[in-house]
């Protein structure tokens, strides 16, 4: 008797279990669903949390994956706007926006059938794009002439604006990768070398151009020093003769203080370092020593110590 309530408490509890989820289930958090009725969405729930439902076969939920999907098309030709054939690799990152609206588009909400559908739009979006540009908006010498940001501007708006009644969300839409067919590739890189070589011709004749104003600038320089330094030395010259002429007068009027200079200067010299000297008294300018009024007269010779 006892063994029979728990097995009818058991029992009951599976059937309880069993009802919970006939008419009750979960969203979580990287989810949305749709609830179909008779196979006809009538309820679309984008918010994770525990919802109720009838038992099928009246209702259906259905789970579709709600975080950003990656997908990247084909790396294929496409036409620039100056009839450049330029090979170009877009991808694209997108999500579930309406999840009725998604899962009525593609067979049950299939990912396989709504990528393959992004693919056609973001197709188009980049063949419209590219063929608004020119070559060089993709690849140039020069920086400036690129316009990626403008270029993935245009192909993210047009796609987002085909793929939203689809309910599709599309988020980035970037070019990864970009080529030249094998045809043009030689072509192109010729163009690119003597895009190179009139880029150094031209950064050398700036070069040389900016050394020739460097060297005149230095060369003004020079012989503006030059022609001061030559005004000051005239200066001082001239200072000098006038000077010269000045004591050459004065000697030519007093001879004897000429020789009386010139003795004074010698001897100066001569006794400047320390020395012993035996000399002549009668030698000039040694005579100055013994009789500087008598400097002729004859003396017998002498020892002259000197110390610093």
């Amino acid at each position: 008797m006892k063994t029979s309530r728990i097995n009818l408490v058991i029992g009951s509890l599976l059937l309880a279990l069993f009802v919970l989820l006939l008419f009750l289930f979960q969203v979580r958090q990287t989810e949305v669903a749709v609830v179909t009725t008779f196979g006809k969405a009538t309820r679309p729930i984008t918010d994770p949390g525990l919802y109720l439902k009838l038992p099928w076969p009246i209702q259906k939920v259905t789970k579709l994956d709600k975080r950003l999907q990656a997908f990247e098309g084909k790396f294929e030709e496409t036409l620039t706007g100056d009839n450049r054939n330029l090979l170009i690799l877009v991808f694209a990152g997108w999500r579930i926006g309406d999840p009725a609206l998604f899962y009525t588009r593609f067979a049950e909400g299939s990912l396989a059938e709504a990528e393959r559908s992004l693919e056609n739009i973001l197709r188009t979006a980049k063949n419209a794009a590219v063929g608004r540009h020119s070559f060089a908006r993709f690849i140039s010498v020069n920086p400036d002439d690129l316009r990626f940001d403008q270029i993935e501007a245009e192909i993210l708006a047009a796609v987002r604006k085909d793929a939203e009644p689809q309910g599709i969300e599309v988020e980035i839409a970037r070019i990864k990768r970009i080529g030249l067919p094998e045809s043009v590739t030689e072509k192109v890189f010729d163009r690119m070398r003597a895009e190179r070589t009139k880029e150094v011709e031209r950064l050398k004749a700036e070069g040389e151009e900016e050394a020739i104003k460097i060297r005149s600038a230095a060369d003004l320089e020079r012989d503006k020093l030059l022609a001061q330094a030559d005004a000051q030395a005239t200066r001082i010259r001239g200072e000098g003769e006038a000077e010269a002429a000045r004591s050459f007068s004065v000697f030519q009027q007093n001879p004897n203080l000429a020789i009386l200079f010139l003795k004074l200067n010698s001897l100066e010299a001569t006794l400047k370092e320390r020395a012993t000297l035996v000399v002549d008294p009668r030698t000039p300018p040694f005579d100055l020593l013994l009789n500087p009024q008598q400097p002729d007269e004859v003396q017998p010779p002498f020892a002259v110590r000197t110390s610093p």
